[in-house]
């Protein structure tokens, strides 16, 4: 009797405890990232293909884009707000980020690097 217990408990832990690992393993990534005339501080980010990630990004004297073009995700950076975007990056490599709102002299050269690791 007590063994057929044990068993059920068993049985019914055992998803809970898959549930949990993969939810720990698919938990979001969270970056924060500065935009600044005319860089992103840091130039380089590095998260995890397959795994969640919220970019979270301030501009502290003009408005800024931030845009992942291979990704298609984007977003506007507007001084004294946080913005964020979010995405799943499902490919590694060395991708581009650029602003892609005129932030004054020296916007074409603005850019960064998402790396993105297997």
């Amino acid at each position: 009797m007590k063994t057929d217990a044990v068993r059920r408990m068993i049985l019914l832990a055992a998803p809970v405890a898959l549930v949990s690992r993969w939810a720990a393993s698919e938990q979001e990534m969270t970056v924060e990232v500065v935009a600044k005339r005319f860089v992103f501080i840091p130039e380089t980010i590095k998260v995890r293909a397959g795994r969640p990630v919220a970019i979270r990004i301030t501009a502290p004297d003009v408005p800024m884009g931030f845009s992942v073009p291979d990704f298609h995700v984007r977003t506007d950076v507007v001084p004294g707000r946080e913005a964020v975007l979010r995405f799943t990056p499902d490919r590694a490599g060395s991708f581009t980020v650029v602003c892609d709102v005129f932030c004054g002299n020296g916007h074409e050269d603005m850019s960064g690097t998402l790396l993105v690791m297997a």
